[in-house]
């Protein structure tokens, strides 16, 4: 019995699928378009890209300096702009202060730094209950912070996006920036994870 695929799919991408097929066949939409616009939030538009502002802010003092004190400025210089990352600020976490980014509106995130906000960013639980148990919503993620760790909830806005930039993991030292983006998750930038151990 042959298989079809799409009988696979998770139901989000089931409806997207559907949703792009009557699209494309009542002729609203143009497949080269989709593509071109998939390959934007794949390629050049996500998380490599807040991975490299992370990465540069851990190896250049004067740029950490400057992405603590103006984010929007520092995070241009390096071409991140556009699209829901006009205004962003950096928080820094430290061993004893750990940040954890939400919307608790609507999914307001920096596209422009991150990508495409995961499903479980945009869902009413993660936005309703990282608030109220930040660290047990964190332990669902497998991060379990030491008790003396303090934790802040930032609410993005329409106006204001937030970057956590993780703590460099130790025996990086003497890394390039390019080497350290590697570390650098999404989840890490967004607050839920850390960065990657070296191997």
């Amino acid at each position: 019995m042959p298989h079809d695929h799409d009988n696979h799919l998770d139901p989000m991408d089931a409806r997207v699928r559907a949703l792009e097929t009557i699209l494309t066949r009542k002729g609203l939409i143009e497949t080269a378009a989709v593509d071109a616009i998939i390959e934007t939030y794949a390629e050049k538009v996500g998380p490599q890209n807040g991975a490299s502002v992370v990465a540069r802010a851990w190896t250049d003092p004067a740029f950490a300096e400057w992405l603590e004190r103006d984010a929007t400025a520092a995070v241009a210089s390096m071409g991140f702009t556009g699209r829901q990352g006009e205004h962003v600020r950096a928080v820094f976490n430290t061993p004893d202060q750990h940040h954890v980014i939400v919307c608790t509106l609507c999914s307001c995130y920096p596209w422009s730094l991150l990508g495409l906000p995961p499903v479980w960013y945009k869902s009413p639980a993660y936005r309703s209950r990282v608030v109220i148990e930040p660290r047990a919503v964190l332990a669902e993620f497998g991060l379990n912070l030491p008790e003396g760790t303090k934790l802040r909830v930032w609410d993005s806005t329409a106006e204001l996006r937030y970057l956590v930039v993780p703590m460099r993991p130790e025996g990086t030292e003497g890394w390039s920036a390019a080497q350290l983006a590697e570390l650098v998750t999404r989840e890490s930038m967004i607050g839920t994870g850390l960065a990657r151990v070296p191997a």
